[in-house]
């Protein structure tokens, strides 16, 4: 007869796995000239987390941004995203990562179904165009020329390319600069669905409202450093204030004070 095998001991379970991040930036360091954009730069983002990037002008969002979509290369320090540098690994990373970012280069030309179709064509299973337009509200304007497009139009529309290629990773900068507050609020239930789906969202931002609405964490850079990261009620507790726009106020523009 077999022998029985010895029960499970409940203490040499392993030890639940961690997630794998979806963005892990560790000590970025960047310099223009004379200038430090970024002198230690941290920051992690899981799955499905929202996380915001708060800052004075000049604090070094848009460059901590930049490396982690690729764009920028970094002096010093490390960043993955799914476990993936953008910068050896550009191609893969292009296929999981989508970018909105401030400024948006596109051909004024071309007409919002062919701007919408051309990035479609980048990826093996992208969104349908029409879920596309209507996500963002941009159905009625198919067929403009993105150069007749208003300012909040031509901006819902690059956060349309930025999601068509169902990424796992988004990185929207100044998510809804120009937009009115119909449109703010369907950027916001986009940024949320996307959340719901398990994709993590890296948001800079310096309107409060949609901080305290969309992020799940903060990370508040002053200066090119990380000063502080906590959820917009821990950071609003941290400094003794009564809201987050106050928070802000009083937790950045040490240096600037300084200098002034």
């Amino acid at each position: 007869m077999s022998p029985r095998p010895a029960p499970h001991q409940s203490g040499s379970r392993p030890a639940p796995s961690r997630p794998r991040a979806a963005i892990v930036a560790e000590h970025l360091h960047k310099r223009y000239r004379s200038t430090t954009a970024l002198a230690d730069v941290s920051l992690r983002v899981e799955q499905g987390e929202v996380v915001g990037v708060l800052g004075v002008n000049g604090a070094g969002k848009t460059t901590t941004v930049e490396m982690i979509a690729g764009l920028r290369r970094p002096d010093g320090g490390t960043v993955r995203v799914l476990g993936l540098d953008p910068q050896r690994d550009r191609g893969r990373v292009r296929q999981l990562l989508g970018v909105q970012l401030q400024d948006a280069f596109l051909h004024g030309a071309l007409t919002v179904a062919e701007l919408v179709g051309l990035y479609r064509s980048f990826y093996p299973d992208p969104r349908p165009a029409g879920e596309l337009l209507d996500l963002v509200g941009l159905a009625g304007q198919r067929d403009v020329r993105f150069e007749r497009l208003s300012g909040g139009q031509q901006q819902r529309l690059s956060i349309a390319l930025a999601l068509a290629g169902r990424p796992r990773v988004v990185v929207l900068d100044e998510l809804t600069t120009g937009l009115d507050p119909r449109a703010r609020r369907r950027m916001w239930a986009t940024v949320e669905g996307l959340r719901d789906d398990g994709v993590a969202v890296l948001l800079v931002s310096h309107t409060m409202e949609e901080v305290e609405r969309l992020c799940d964490r903060v990370v508040l850079l002053d200066a090119g450093r990380v000063v502080a990261v906590d959820t917009p009620a821990g950071l609003v507790a941290t400094a003794g204030t009564d809201t987050l726009d106050d928070a802000f106020v009083a937790l950045t523009g040490k240096q600037l004070e300084a200098a002034e």
